[in-house]
């Protein structure tokens, strides 16, 4: 039997809690009305949900198939020990990398369509996660920046965004995959995204995003930085204070996320699982 959703939004141009419902056992009209709210939320968050791994898995692939299953977004080794802040190793540099707003794989050939992202181990004070607006912060920019940005495109890589922080991804200690540090063409993506789903219009931008072309590159770094700066304000940003068991799904074609800091002397163990995007829609440009 179907149950009528328990749907709160937040105090924020985009997202809400769904409350009452175990999403592992939800049937599939049930189903239905979830993606249909996460359409016109962008972000639903699921307290008390602790989900297994398979179920996790399971859940993400009802929104399309996946990028990939689960990794473990962790300053947790495989051993339960922690993984010391001080040795800056590449998995800690990929953590501190995430804290600068992104949406995910836009470094790939197929941009990612959205993330199931689930809490195991949080830390007393910090460890939030970020997610920003985009189609509100498109909604509001004045009619000349939307004139300015129409038509133009950004080149996005992870080589990029993590050169910034001194990481060239050399993989020493092998416990990072390397996920993302590919050789291949370097995607093009346009700077104003039309939603494939509900026709929306938003900004695509973030740490990856660089060199427009037709800009020279100080003029480039400058304008996203803008873009970013101004759609990263409230009432277009939430950030998330998480409980052990919560579980949240986000569409990462119009929303961008970040990590935030904490004390990683403490363990903060999260899992994510990533939503293919569909080639029609979320393949680079042609550079």
């Amino acid at each position: 039997m179907t149950r009528t959703l328990d749907i709160e939004p937040i105090d924020a141009t985009f997202g809400a809690v769904v409350r009452g419902i175990k999403v592992a056992e939800a049937d599939e009209a049930t189903f239905r009305a979830l993606y249909d709210a996460w359409l016109e939320y962008a972000l639903l968050i699921f307290p008390d949900q602790h989900l297994r791994r398979d179920q996790q898995i399971a859940f993400a692939k009802r929104f399309g198939p996946l990028e990939f299953e689960m990794a473990a977004i962790s300053n947790v080794r495989s051993d339960g020990s922690i993984r010391p802040e001080k040795d800056n190793d590449d998995v800690i540099k990929v953590l501190k990398g995430n804290m600068g707003w992104h949406h995910d794989s836009t470094y790939m050939p197929v941009q990612a369509k959205g993330a199931v992202f689930s809490a195991e181990v949080v830390p007393s004070i910090g460890g939030r996660t970020g997610f920003a607006d985009m189609r509100a912060a498109y909604d509001a920019l004045d009619p000349a920046m939307k004139a300015r940005i129409e038509g133009l495109n950004a080149f996005h890589s992870l080589h990029y965004s993590q050169s910034k922080l001194g990481h060239q991804a050399k993989n020493a200690d092998g416990e990072y995959s390397g996920y993302g540090f590919h050789d291949g063409p370097v995607p093009l993506r346009p700077l104003v995204k039309t939603h494939p789903e509900t026709g929306r219009k938003s900004l695509l931008v973030g740490r990856h995003a660089h060199n427009i072309p037709g800009l020279e590159q100080a003029d480039s770094d400058r304008l996203i930085q803008e873009l970013v700066d101004f759609a990263c304000q409230p009432p277009r940003i939430y950030h998330h204070d998480w409980t052990p068991g919560d579980a949240l799904v986000w569409d990462n074609r119009c929303l961008m996320h970040q990590a935030t800091p904490w004390d990683m002397t403490q363990k903060r163990i999260m899992w994510h699982s990533r939503i293919a995007g569909d080639p029609k829609s979320e393949s680079a440009l042609a550079a």
